[in-house]
């Protein structure tokens, strides 16, 4: 019996371990993605037009200034001529189709915006590792293939461990709450935090298990890849949702 209980606490205590690092790299990896994805998209596709309208117009002054140029008892190859020409008019359709491209773009988060409205003061859950804790409470789920000791560790945004903990789970959809108080005891203010949970699976190694949040969507905003619920400070894609329920 002695070994046993010695066995599972180690085995607690490896998974715990496992979660902390996988908690500080879910949030450490979603600081940077937040930071650089909006400026990145922008200046990528600003430069890509940029370029395309840069070849759009040398290529128009080469052209003009061949045809005044020109020897007229000896003009251009008519083949050379008609090559330059749609090559003119690819580099045009390319400018053209960035801009299009940009307004369909447009036009469809306008309409995930609106659609989305519809959400806002609803509770909704999606799978994510973005934790929300609003009004001093967080909760999770998440599916476990085995029953057994599983380990949670939940980070701030700055990646710094609040909250670990160790729960027996059943095979199957298991819930974990937070009332937002650390492990040191004091109440920490809402926000958006970030959980990882380890498990075991069905040979007895260890597995990082899916999350499943819940929040209440307090509003949506438009970011480069998409639109996003808010959950108070917690940011979530809207392609991320699973379901929602009443108000």
């Amino acid at each position: 019996m002695v070994s046993f209980v010695s066995t599972t606490a180690s085995s607690a205590t490896s998974l715990l371990s496992q979660a902390v690092s996988a908690a500080k790299s879910k949030a450490a990896s979603q600081t940077s993605n937040t930071s650089s994805s909006t400026s990145t998209t922008s200046s990528v596709a600003s430069a890509a037009l940029s370029s395309l309208a840069g070849n759009f117009n040398q290529f128009l002054t080469l052209l003009t200034t061949q045809l005044q140029h020109q020897d007229p008892s000896n003009p251009t190859s008519t083949d050379s001529f008609t090559s330059e020409l749609a090559q003119f008019a690819g580099v045009q359709q390319q400018v053209e189709t960035n801009s299009n491209l940009t307004s369909l773009l447009t036009a469809t988060q306008d309409t995930q915006m609106t659609s989305g409205i519809g959400l806002i003061g609803k509770t909704t859950t999606a799978t994510s590792s973005a934790l929300p804790l609003q009004n001093g409470n967080g909760s999770m789920s998440f599916v476990a293939s085995v029953a057994g000791p599983v380990a949670i560790a939940v980070t701030d945004s700055n990646g710094q461990v609040v909250k670990t903990d160790t729960v027996t789970a059943q095979v199957g959809t298991n819930s974990w709450s937070w009332n937002g108080v650390s492990d040191s005891g004091t109440q920490l203010s809402d926000g958006q935090y970030f959980v990882a949970v380890e498990g075991t699976d069905t040979t007895g190694s260890s597995t990082a298990l899916s999350t499943t949040v819940s929040g209440t969507v307090t509003g949506l905003n438009r970011t480069s890849s998409g639109v996003n619920v808010q959950m108070g400070d917690t940011s979530i894609a809207l392609s991320d949702l699973d379901g929602f329920s009443g108000a």
